[in-house]
């Protein structure tokens, strides 16, 4: 087994750092899972953007669906699979809002015209045709031509602060690693579990 710390979030770092030099492509994808007021599961691909031992923080539009169900049900789960390195991270927990100025401080992070693309995209909801956005795009290009773009209020971060946190990896004949965190009151239990 490849999980060599007792504290899962150093943990996931070091797998983290591992997925970077081997994936390709978006090493920080990560599917998201939640459900809505009455259940209803969705899951997503977004990209995960911060971690530490509060959790793992992505960023979204609040009024996409997405953002309703956590409004609604604060409750999400995670998983990264790294294919190139057959490893999978799953995580579940609570949600809860980044900081005001945590979510500044990233969106004033972006390329100018993705901090546009936050403002002209209303995720989620019916568009009429490519050119609807198009139209969307230049009129807040103009309308904040030059200077700083302030981050609208409909577009913000999540944390997952993690109760569970298990780390799987393939091994032959299927009978793979699992090890399984549980948050304490005071740290981590840690168990391993049949494949």
């Amino acid at each position: 087994m490849t999980v060599t710390n007792d504290d899962p979030i150093v943990q996931f770092k070091q797998w983290f750092d591992e997925a970077k030099e081997a994936e390709p492509d978006n090493p920080n994808a990560m599917t998201l899972a939640t459900a809505d007021a009455r259940g209803r599961p969705s899951a997503r691909m977004v990209l995960l953007k911060d971690v530490d031992e509060r959790g793992f923080v992505f960023y979204t539009n609040l009024t996409s669906r997405k953002g309703e169900d956590l409004a609604a049900n604060a409750q999400a789960a995670l998983v990264f699979y790294w294919k190139s390195l057959t490893r999978q991270v799953r995580i579940e927990g609570a949600i809860e809002a980044v900081s005001h100025q945590e979510a500044d401080d990233y969106y004033h992070s972006r390329p100018r015209l993705s901090q546009i693309g936050a403002w002209a995209s209303k995720q989620s909801q019916p568009l009429e045709g490519r050119f609807e956005l198009e139209r969307r795009v230049a009129k807040y290009t103009a309308k904040f031509n030059v200077g700083t773009i302030p981050r609208p209020e409909f577009w913000s971060g999540f944390r997952v602060v993690p109760a569970r946190i298990e780390f799987w990896q393939e091994e032959a004949f299927r009978l793979h690693d699992r090890a399984l965190f549980t948050k304490l009151d005071n740290g981590w239990a840690t168990e391993k579990l049949f494949p």
